[in-house]
């Protein structure tokens, strides 16, 4: 992949953010080992589905707030389903960073991709928990 720093430029606003979860679902979904999770576990319409993404990483990257849903809950209840695997995880971060290093670079690039770290980790913690206490 030949990635041409000159012309890429940080993440600015929403469309930027659109572009960039649109391009990681393009990922996720074409890859058979975590494509399962959005068309038969939660069967996810893009439609729908990507501009509540821009508002929750616009509220985190972008500080416009907006976005009122329990993250980690709504995960929980999907891993409640069909469990979330650590390999799950590292797959979801592997296409994400991707996704934006393919697009964006600077400050808020860096950003986006740590939040998605940690939040990738607290998920994993509560997974567990959530094992632990069944």
């Amino acid at each position: 992949m030949g990635f041409n720093l000159q012309h890429m430029k940080d993440i600015e606003n929403q469309d930027d953010l659109y572009l960039l979860v649109d391009e990681f679902y393009k990922k996720l979904l074409a890859d058979p080992a975590i494509s399962y999770i959005f068309t038969d576990v939660v069967k996810i319409k893009l439609e729908e589905h990507l501009p509540i993404l821009v508002t929750f990483w616009s509220q985190a990257v972008l500080g416009t707030g907006g976005y009122t849903n329990n993250l980690t809950q709504i995960h929980l209840d999907v891993s409640g389903k069909e469990y979330l695997t650590p390999e799950l995880f590292k797959i979801w971060l592997d296409h994400f960073y991707q996704a934006v290093d393919e697009n964006f670079t600077g400050i808020k690039a860096e950003q986006i991709k740590t939040q998605a770290l940690s939040i990738a980790t607290i998920m994993q913690i509560k997974i567990k928990q959530q094992g632990m206490s069944h």
